[in-house]
């Protein structure tokens, strides 16, 4: 969870300080209005941090954080925050924890984020609760530890945080401190899916999917994806994409599975950029377009689609918007196979019958640089 403003939250703390301290009234309730602008809630808790007021004093490391009326810096949100923190607010306290996990104003250090979230978990704050779990589940700052993670996650899970659901889905799903329970997967996505949380309405939706946990239903599976890719999810829409593309659940609809596959694509979804390059080079649900084809194709072997890779091949053994160039086709086929695209390996080894040893040399010299370039660790 991401660094936090509930003014709500903080409206009991305002209240008990108001009382303490006439002087801090006015400034404190504008300070608190959201029907202000970020401008003139910045100068009234300004006015109001300065004579002491926890709240305030909080709502600025927010406003600092964010360069809500104010210009961005980070170094002044955590000294505001600490101002707070150090007062029990578990806001403050949350939201120094989240700067030295993302070293934000501060030197990185997970030890003393973990030291923060933890004054606010156990103060109930749920979004530290989740990034206890969150760094239990990664070995953060503390050792994995996948049990201690669910402890967290089901603490926040309690007070209704959507993003711990999920997570807690994600453990029952992948058996990660618990036995793999997909029935109960199925019931923690829900939870957040209800809630609108795209992550795990996606989840929901493979499980309907692959009937995991939930009779399979393909009509289920493309509610819950659509839900998600609505929201901007890229998994969630080349999932859809791929629904239209089969007419898995739905009438087979290429244009629509164009459109999924192009919104996904454009956010850097690798295998949407493959399908896409398919698209355009059978001309399936758009015009047929080599180079259309070859760009995305490529966009997608950039990124280690060996798929992609594969077409790239193809394009080249045809001469579809390329010169025909069988060397070059064995090259893409070899990069392919290497990559575990089902079939590059026998027409890999077609090609190799129309060239010379020279030129297949040649050809795997090719694939080495190219991988070299766009693959530091020379894996595909």
């Amino acid at each position: 969870m991401a660094f936090c403003l509930s003014v709500g939250m903080l409206v009991s703390t305002a209240s008990a300080t108001s009382r303490a301290s006439a002087q801090t009234g006015a400034p404190l309730d504008i300070c608190l209005d959201a029907s202000k602008n970020w401008e003139t809630r910045a100068d009234a808790c300004q006015t109001a941090g300065k004579q002491g007021h926890t709240g305030a004093q909080a709502i600025l490391g927010y406003l600092y954080y964010k360069g809500y009326g104010v210009a961005r810096d980070y170094a002044v949100a955590m000294r505001w925050s600490r101002l707070s923190a150090a007062q029990g607010v578990a806001q403050a306290q949350h939201n120094i924890g989240f700067m030295f996990h993302n070293g934000l104003g501060v030197t990185q250090d997970h030890t003393e984020a973990l030291r923060w979230y933890r004054l606010a978990a156990d103060q109930g704050f749920a979004d530290s609760q989740h990034n206890l779990g969150l760094m239990y589940r990664n070995g953060h700052g503390v050792p994995e530890d996948h049990k201690e993670a669910m402890r967290w996650y089901r603490a926040a899970a309690e007070q209704g945080l959507a993003t711990s659901r999920h997570n807690i889905g994600m453990m029952y799903h992948n058996g990660y401190g618990v036995p793999r329970d997909y029935a109960e997967a199925a019931r923690w996505y829900r939870l957040a899916a209800d809630q609108g949380l795209a992550e795990a309405q996606n989840n929901l939706g493979f499980l309907y999917h692959n009937g995991q946990g939930v009779p399979q239903d393909d009509e289920e599976a493309i509610r819950w994806y659509r839900a998600a890719a609505e929201q901007g999810v890229p998994m969630s829409q080349y999932n859809l994409g791929v629904m239209f593309e089969n007419g898995r659940g739905i009438l087979r609809d290429h244009a629509e599975a164009v459109r999924w596959y192009r919104a996904a694509a454009k956010q850097g979804h690798a295998a949407a950029q493959t399908r896409l390059g398919r698209a355009y080079r059978h001309g399936r649900g758009v015009a047929q377009d080599y180079k259309e084809a070859m760009r995305w194709s490529r966009l997608a072997a950039e990124q280690g689609d060996a798929d992609a890779m594969g077409q790239i091949g193809g394009l080249y053994l045809k001469g579809q918007g390329v010169p025909s160039d069988y060397m070059r086709a064995y090259m893409w086929f070899d990069l392919a196979t290497a990559g575990g695209s089902a079939g590059a390996d026998k027409v890999r080894e077609l090609l190799k019958e129309q060239l010379t040893p020279e030129q297949i040399r040649e050809a795997r010299q090719l694939a080495d640089r190219w991988l070299k370039k766009h693959h530091a660790d020379g894996k595909t």
